[in-house]
């Protein structure tokens, strides 16, 4: 199988930084896309940011525009997550995904997923 894992996560204090990566790991695949999402207790999950190799181009949540870079390896299914200038409401498991084909464009069960890295930060 595909696994997924997220490291990187932990306590920060408000406008601090931290670096999430994603490295995979089984069996060899190839994604056409890969991407990073938070999620709260009691909220839906929430798109932060993604990265389709085929051209290269990046999105971004417009929360986390400008505080957050996406960037990766797609050689190595890898991506990193540089966060910056952390805030309290950016406080979430953060799980990283992987897309095997762009026939559709919603993230979900098609898709593979980590197991979430905790992100607090503290005001």
């Amino acid at each position: 199988q595909v696994q997924l894992v997220e490291s990187g996560g932990g306590l920060v204090q408000a406008g601090g930084s931290l670096r999430l990566s994603c490295a995979a790991s089984g069996r060899t695949f190839s994604s056409v896309a890969m991407g990073w999402f938070r999620q709260t207790p009691g909220k839906e999950r929430e798109f932060v940011a993604a990265i389709v190799w085929s051209p290269g181009t990046t999105g971004y949540a417009d929360s986390v525009k400008g505080r957050f870079t996406i960037s990766g390896d797609n050689a190595k299914n890898t991506i990193d997550l540089q966060m910056n200038s952390l805030q309290p409401e950016d406080t979430a498991t953060y799980y990283c995904a992987a897309k095997k084909t762009l026939s559709q464009t919603s993230w979900g069960p098609n898709d593979y997923w980590g197991q979430g890295t905790q992100v607090t930060v503290s005001s």
